[in-house]
This record gives C-alpha cells, sequence and structure tokens, in this order.
C-alpha cells in the first residue's frame, strides 16, 4: 500500500452520502469496464438506500467504513449468522484508491473481528474478473453459479471460505 494511514470503523447513518459516492464510482466504474455501460450496480447503489435497506435494515448485518485522511475510501457490509456461516454482502473500494491494499486491509479486519466465523458465502457478478482475483487471495473459492436475472444482466458466481480453525479443521456443516 502506498503512504497512506488507513482506518477501518463502524458505518453510522451520517456516512451514507459520503458512502453513497464511493459505491457510485466503484460500481460505475465497474459498469464501465466490465458492462460498457456508463451506470450500474445494485438496486439503490447510487442513492443510499442499498446502504439503508442493507446495511440499516437488519439485525444481523454489519457495516465498516475505510478512511484515509478524513474520507472515505471504501466499504464492507457483512451478514452475521448464528451459525457462524457467515455473508459477505459487499465490499468496494473507489477506483482511485484499488490495487493499494486497502481491500486486503478491509478483509484482514473482517476475519480479525469474527475469529469464530466456520465459513464466509458471497456471490458477485461473473464480468468482475478482479473481484474474482480479490475473492480467490482471500481464500475464497467458487462453489456456484446463478443465471442471469432481470436486475443482473450476467450471471453471478457463488464464492465460499471455509475458515480453518486453530486445531487444523475446517468449519462449516
Amino acid at each position: 500500500m502506498s503512504d497512506y494511514k488507513l482506518t477501518i470503523a463502524g458505518i453510522a447513518e451520517d456516512d451514507v452520502p459520503q458512502l453513497t459516492e464511493v459505491m457510485t464510482r466503484t460500481f460505475d466504474d465497474d459498469a464501465r469496464k466490465h458492462l460498457g455501460k456508463d451506470k450500474g450496480g445494485p438496486p439503490g447503489y447510487d442513492n443510499g438506500e442499498f446502504f439503508r435497506e442493507w446495511l440499516f435494515g437488519y439485525e444481523q448485518t454489519v457495516g465498516y467504513k475505510a478512511v484515509i485522511d478524513g474520507r472515505i475510501v471504501g466499504a464492507v457490509i457483512v451478514w452475521i449468522i448464528d451459525t457462524g456461516n457467515n455473508y459477505l454482502g459487499t465490499i468496494f473500494v473507489d477506483p482511485q484508491y484499488q490495487d493499494q491494499g486497502v481491500g486486503s486491509q478491509i478483509w484482514a479486519h473482517i476475519e480479525r473481528t469474527y475469529p469464530d466465523t466456520k465459513s464466509w458465502q458471497l456471490e458477485t457478478p461473473s464480468v468482475a474478473v478482479k473481484n474474482h482475483h480479490f475473492y480467490e487471495k482471500c481464500g475464497f473459492r467458487k462453489i456456484d453459479v446463478k443465471p442471469a436475472e432481470d436486475d443482473m444482466p450476467c450471471e453471478s458466481w457463488v464464492f465460499r471460505k471455509e475458515v480453518v480453525c486453530s486445531d487444523g479443521v475446517e468449519g462449516g456443516d
């Protein structure tokens, strides 16, 4: 990573406008690269509704922001499930800060914060090749492919990471 000091902290409702700006830049950048479109992302990604629904709308969700020099540069939302089989809802980093270790530091924070996790699962668009490499670097492996749907113009790939406990035994059911 560059000479940035990264801080990771919980997301508050007053972070939503700045988070939405970062998420919009990130998802629109991916849409241009992978879909040839100017804009694109999950419903509500560009108006704050995504956070209001997926972060603040459920008891199991927790969100963290990545901050450099007082500016939000990325975030993650995770679903922490009683069984220990948790979900990564989203992780994103402003295009200006990608390829500098920010995403890896965010993910390392999540793994340190939830050491009792047995497994992590996520879905990502099949065309988001850079995402696939990131998740594989973090120890995930592709386990399934879901067909395109009305709100998603391409297949989704499902990734899973089984967490190995200190005794060498994999978690999961």
